[in-house]
């Protein structure tokens, strides 16, 4: 094991409450192993949808990338990170990936993020007419390159059915995609329970003065 795998450590991001689904996500806990210039190489090679460097746990300043670029903010990612440095004693209770500030939390056996839908990467929030119609589909629309595609399981429950595809990003299909959800319900202006790809569940909510929150369950992988 080199020096830039040794400090890997690999999750899995809103998992059900059986512990199962949850998005891979690999998290450099010592960024300094992994120079600036090498990084996309890296998370290119890992294949995960977002790879993170974290660079100062004590502080929480981290940086996100997907296989093909890197991202300002996003959900899964923060929300993995939040939970390991919890777990490595590293607690800063707020994250300061490039976009801004980002508030973390435990409640009960979830944690939490907040954010800012704006902050969130471009995407189409597609409405399906059905769940059905969100399990036939193939992939995004011709021409979109980052699609969110949902439909109510329950809506008066606010139970969604979603996928998401972001092949802009390297991304064929993402397992659980937090900044979409956390779009999501800003745009509804509503608390959601979003069931995405194969088996992961996320939670997101309004938050204060016109952010949002996502949060979930993680288990390592």
């Amino acid at each position: 094991m080199d020096d830039e795998t040794a400090d890997l450590r690999v999750l899995r991001v809103f998992t059900d409450a059986d512990g199962s689904g949850g998005n891979p996500l690999g998290v450099h806990l010592v960024g300094a192993a992994v120079p600036p210039a090498r990084r996309q190489a890296e998370a290119a090679r890992l294949g995960f949808s977002e790879t993170v460097f974290v660079d100062d746990p004590d502080e929480g300043v981290v940086e996100i990338r997907t296989p093909t670029m890197p991202l300002p903010f996003a959900g899964h990612p923060l929300v993995g990170t939040a939970w390991l440095l919890a777990r490595e004693g590293a607690d800063p209770g707020v994250l300061r990936p490039p976009a801004g500030a980002v508030p973390t939390w435990t409640e009960g056996a979830r944690r939490w993020i907040r954010g800012r839908a704006s902050w969130a990467p471009p995407m189409v929030l597609l409405a399906c007419v059905s769940p059905a119609e969100v399990e036939r589909l193939q992939g995004p629309p011709p021409g979109v390159g980052f699609a969110y595609c949902w439909a109510y399981l329950d809506e008066e429950r606010g139970l969604v059915r979603a996928r998401a595809f972001a092949a802009e990003a390297g991304i064929a299909e993402d397992e659980a995609t937090g900044s979409a959800a956390l779009r999501l319900a800003a745009a509804l202006d509503r608390p959601l329970t979003i069931r995405q790809g194969a088996g992961s569940e996320l939670r997101a909510r309004p938050g204060p003065d016109g952010t949002t929150e996502v949060g979930g369950l993680v288990a390592r992988a």
